[in-house]
């Protein structure tokens, strides 16, 4: 691989222009935990993915690029860099370790391109993650159900599950796993997912981020910015009032609910498609060169 060089005069402005879009995500969030405050759609990627705002603001070239001139030593003192003779670059013998996960992530995402988007779900894994719950059971208790518990056990049982997504099943109540059409496991989400689920569509940031500071940090953000555009939609849908938030619910418990769910869920996995297909070029990339030496480890 012919590496980029890159003269700070270059890369200061653009790491600063990717600090200034991320911090538009990152500092509300980052004000709202200093005051003990929560927020269940813009709080929730810091909460459930892994990666921090600080990391999520530094900025990244990818593999490949050599960054040179001052202000380097902040990526020097970073594990996953290595000197050069012109100044500093992304190692990817650090990868070498990963390798197996990089495969297998890589993979995940080609067969969920490959697939149909299959629109069919209505956004009911937020509900069957509350059915035949009650009162202080709950994961948002500070908002009430809009139908209720009762209400909202009608809904889950007037509709088929049809969850494909292994990380949103697991969080279903013991009572609604059965109404799935289908068991999910671990084992076998590579064979499962497909590019209409939003939550797979969300964890397009996780693969991003996972393999970062050798994926671009645009990329990163890219992704971001789109599980951040989804989960608004993914609560919209719930089965909570969030009103006072300033969402107006979607109500996929009526038909014309749950024709505008579909037509956002079709927007969006569009949207991902194309940031999935910048993800496996990217990956593609890293397998390249990533030594197949190290011992292996888990995804």
């Amino acid at each position: 691989m012919t590496a980029t060089v890159w003269s700070v005069d270059d890369w200061a402005p653009v790491a600063a222009e990717h600090r200034a879009r991320v911090r538009t995500w990152t500092a509300p969030h980052l004000a709202r935990r200093a005051a003990g405050q929560r927020h269940p759609v813009e709080d929730f990627l810091f909460e459930y993915y892994s990666y921090s705002p600080s990391k999520l603001e530094r900025w990244h070239p990818g593999l490949g690029h050599v960054l040179t001139g001052a202000g380097i030593d902040e990526y020097a003192a970073l594990a996953d860099y290595r000197a050069c003779d012109a100044g500093v670059t992304a190692d990817p013998d650090r990868l070498a370790r990963r390798r197996d996960g990089l495969s297998w992530t890589r993979d995940l995402l080609a067969l969920t391109h490959g697939r149909d988007a299959r629109t069919n779900c209505f956004g009911l894994h937020e509900w069957a993650m509350v059915y035949r719950t009650r009162p202080g059971e709950v994961r948002h208790e500070a908002y009430p159900l809009r139908l209720g518990h009762q209400g909202t056990d009608e809904v889950v049982e007037a509709n088929r599950l049809r969850c494909t997504h292994f990380d949103a099943f697991r969080f279903f109540t013991d009572d609604a796993r059965p109404r799935n059409t289908a068991t999910l496991t671990r084992r076998d989400q590579q064979a499962s997912e497909q590019p209409g689920c939003l939550h797979a569509n969300m964890d397009l940031y996780r693969a991003a981020y996972k393999f970062s500071p050798f994926v671009a940090s645009e990329l990163v953000a890219d992704c971001f910015e789109l599980a951040r555009d989804i989960r608004e939609l993914d609560m919209r849908a719930s089965p909570y009032d969030l009103t006072s938030l300033g969402y107006s619910p979607v109500r996929v418990e009526e038909a014309s609910g749950k024709a505008e769910y579909v037509d956002a869920q079709r927007a969006f996995a569009e949207r991902a498609g194309i940031l999935r297909g910048r993800l496996i070029d990217s990956l593609d990339c890293l397998l390249e060169v990533v030594p197949t030496e190290g011992p292996r480890t888990d995804r």
